[in-house]
């Protein structure tokens, strides 16, 4: 069976036009993709059940060290708590170019298994996670690597305003009766997992956007 047979066939790539959903958060230090560090990077492939229903694949997740060169804003560490010169941290913290072409290596696997020609970035104000995933890649020169598409998005913020009439994601998942633990927000995991589930809930219970039967 060739390639693009798999892709027609796939249940997963006909709901998302050959495409892999992946939820991605990413915490920084700033806002600026390019001069700002990387330094936490979470994904977590979206899949599909045998009773056609969206579920949470095996997260990807890597502490980053700070590129070269790379800006520290203080304003943006005290907000997400994350200390850089944490030992503990500096003990687990990969380079940003080993750990990027990690999780784009096994996602290429996982989308290929599951017959999708490419991933799409899902994430709670998504182009923000997009433009620092772009840089990194663009750093770490990976665009060969990289299974994203590189402007697309699936914004779990719009997906909510038209949901639930709120865009703030811990908001959002209480609406959706979804668990949300602030003391465990701006963690680049914890956050994927729960705009994660937040998407699945959305795709999977709401009619409006949910595939009728032919």
């Amino acid at each position: 069976m060739n390639e693009l047979t798999k892709n027609a066939q796939s249940p997963l790539a006909k709901r998302f036009r050959g495409f892999m959903p992946v939820v991605v958060d990413v915490e920084t230090a700033g806002f600026n993709a390019k001069t700002d560090a990387l330094l936490e990077i979470a994904c977590i492939p979206i899949l599909m059940n045998d009773d056609g229903k969206l579920v949470q694949g095996e997260a990807l997740n890597a502490h980053i060290e700070p590129f070269v060169g790379a800006n520290l804003e203080p304003s943006a560490l005290e907000f997400t708590g994350i200390k850089v010169d944490s030992p503990l941290r500096k003990a687990i913290a990969q380079d940003e170019k080993v750990a990027i072409r990690k999780i784009f290596k096994a996602l290429k696997e996982l989308k290929k298994q599951h017959g999708c020609r490419q991933c799409i970035l899902v994430g709670h104000n998504a182009h923000f996670d997009l433009a620092f995933l772009n840089a990194v890649i663009a750093r770490t020169n990976s665009k060969n690597h990289s299974p994203f598409h590189a402007f697309s998005v699936l914004d779990t913020a719009s997906l909510s305003a038209l949901a639930y009439g709120q865009t703030v994601l811990a908001k959002t998942c209480l609406l959706a009766g979804i668990e949300f633990d602030n003391s465990h927000a701006h963690s680049a995991l914890y956050d994927t997992q729960k705009t994660a589930e937040l998407f699945c809930k959305i795709f999977n219970e709401l009619p409006m956007l949910t595939t009728k039967s032919d």
